[in-house]
C-alpha cells in the first residue's frame, strides 16, 4: 500500500522514530468503563468515545497514541485532540464516515498501525463500531492474527453483517488484501 502525500509520509515517519510515552502502567481497569471498552492486547484496545475526564486514564494506562475514526462533532469530541496531547500521548482523528465508510481511511489506518509497531494504541470512535472493524480488518489482513478470535472481539460490540455498507466495506478490504498475499 503507497501513501499518496509525501507531508502524510515525512509524518508517519517522524511519529516511527518519535519517542515513546513513559506514561505510567496503571490505569487499565478506569478504562473499562468507557463505553463498548475493549481491550485486545497488553498494546492495543478499543472503545466508543472516550469522555474528557477519563482522557488523564488512557495516558495512565501506558497509551501512547489515540486514533479516533469518528468525524468530528462540536458537542462531542471538539476537544479530545488537545485533551489528549496535554497528557503526552500522540492523537490522530482519521474521520470515517458512517454512511461511507472508505476503503481508503482504512488503508490510510493500516498505515498509521503499521509504523505504530512497538506502541501501545488506542482506537475509538463515537460507539466502538468504527473501530472495531477496523481493528478487526487490522488483525487479520495485516497482522495475520487468527480470524475467529478477531471477530469474537469485534462482535463483543456488534456483528456489522447487519449493516450493509460496513459488510461491503469488509468484504472488499478482504477480497483486495487476499489478492496481495
Amino acid at each position: 500500500m503507497k501513501l499518496k502525500n509525501v507531508t502524510l509520509s515525512a509524518f508517519l515517519l517522524l511519529l516511527a522514530v518519535a519517542p515513546l510515552s513513559v506514561a505510567a502502567q496503571s490505569g487499565e481497569s478506569d478504562l473499562e468503563s468507557i463505553f463498548n471498552y475493549v481491550k485486545i492486547s497488553d498494546d492495543l484496545s478499543s472503545s466508543g468515545q472516550i469522555p474528557y475526564d477519563q482522557m488523564k486514564d488512557v495516558a495512565d494506562a501506558g497509551f501512547d497514541m489515540v486514533i479516533n475514526l469518528a468525524t468530528v462533532n462540536e458537542a462531542g469530541n471538539a476537544l479530545e485532540g488537545f485533551l489528549v496531547a496535554e497528557q503526552g500521548v500522540t492523537y490522530l482523528n482519521i474521520p470515517v464516515s458512517w454512511p461511507e465508510p472508505a476503503m481508503s481511511d482504512l488503508e490510510l489506518f493500516f498505515d498509521i498501525m503499521k509504523v505504530s509497531e512497538g506502541r501501545k494504541v488506542y482506537v475509538h470512535c463515537a460507539a466502538n463500531m468504527r473501530a472495531s472493524v477496523f481493528v478487526y480488518l487490522y488483525r487479520t489482513l495485516v497482522a495475520g492474527e487468527e480470524e475467529a478470535l478477531a471477530r469474537e472481539d469485534m462482535e463483543k460490540v456488534w456483528d456489522p453483517s447487519g449493516s450493509a455498507q460496513w459488510a461491503a466495506l469488509i468484504e472488499s478490504a478482504q477480497m483486495q488484501f487476499a489478492s496481495t498475499k
